[in-house]
């Protein structure tokens, strides 16, 4: 009688596989796609603010000796930037923001160590290592002559009292000034230097997309590689990724030109919110459908159950 080995064969191949899986599944997950715990955007190791600042002294600091109008737009004061986007990547290698929103945007413990030491702050000072001469597009602030950190948290208290207050910070606002000047997200129209208009000729458009190309060819040289579109980041990486990954770039890929964003909590949540309705774009007529189905299975449930009873006190 000839021996059946199929089930053998099944037995060998089913153990290889699970023996295969526990030596690559851990591996992968742990170095691969490893797990990373948020710090609660609380920069931990940045100095806390010790003095009170005061914004009206901090506003002098920014117009002034602070010298923050001489790269940034600050549009909510009425300074525009004092060149367009283009020229400012090809000066900076990347276009500063508009100061507008940062203090709602950012921690005000980043935006302190920001204006005293910017390297430090975004944690790139492995690519702008002052004691080589390499030194970072954004000059530190050296002081106006008095107190140098009450000097910094009136320029702090400045940019938090122009700033949104809480709902007044929508979406966009916050993924432009976090991520817009280098990411682009082409299913919101947005490119890193704004809102693609629709134009009426396709020569404007055309123009258009030269100067995006433009600025890019900067970001590249300036970044290394061109950062990704976010269109549909929260879909291939998720939340808990992307925050963690803004919140600290260095635990995931040591030795990254990406900085360290330095955004509050609140801010991190209303970035995650925008790529939500950009990567999903039905996102809330699905969430209102579901709720409807629900309900409908709800109450066909109840008559059905209804129903049955009375078929069966009719049948007794």
């Amino acid at each position: 009688m000839k021996q059946n080995k199929e089930p053998l064969i099944l037995a060998i191949v089913v153990f290889f596989t699970i023996v295969t899986y526990y030596l690559v599944e851990p591996f992968a997950h742990s170095q691969m796609h490893k797990h990373v715990e948020s710090e609660g955007f609380e920069y931990k190791d940045l100095p806390e603010l010790t003095k009170k600042g005061d914004a009206t002294r901090g506003k002098d600091l920014v117009m002034g000796a602070g010298g923050c109008t001489g790269c940034h737009a600050i549009t909510k004061a009425g300074m525009p930037a004092p060149m367009d986007a283009v020229t400012a990547a090809a000066s900076y290698g990347v276009n500063p923001p508009d100061l507008s929103n940062a203090g709602s945007v950012y921690s005000a413990k980043f935006l302190a160590s920001l204006i005293k030491n910017p390297a430090h702050a975004l944690m790139v000072e492995h690519k702008f290592d002052a004691s080589k001469g390499q030194m970072h597009p954004m000059v530190p602030f050296y002081g106006a002559g008095g107190d140098m950190d009450q000097e910094v948290a009136d320029m702090v208290a400045y940019l938090e009292s122009i700033a949104p207050k809480g709902e007044e910070l929508t979406p966009a606002m916050a993924y432009e000034t976090a991520c817009g000047r280098c990411h682009a997200n082409h299913y919101e129209k947005w490119t890193q230097i704004g809102t693609k208009p629709t134009f009426k000729k396709k020569q404007d458009g055309l123009a258009f997309d030269t100067k995006v190309l433009d600025y890019q060819d900067s970001l590249k040289a300036y970044m290394g590689k061109l950062p990704p579109d976010l269109s549909i980041y929260i879909r291939s990486r998720g939340e808990h990724y992307i925050k963690t990954f803004v919140e600290n770039p260095q635990n995931y890929l040591k030795g990254t030109a990406m900085p360290r964003v330095g955004v509050n909590a609140e801010a991190a949540d209303k970035v995650i919110e925008y790529l939500e309705d950009s990567g999903d774009t039905k996102r809330h007529e699905r969430e209102a459908v579901g709720m409807n189905v629900m309900i409908y299975i709800i109450i066909f449930a109840i008559f059905a159950i209804l129903w049955k009873k009375q078929v069966w006190r009719d049948l007794h």
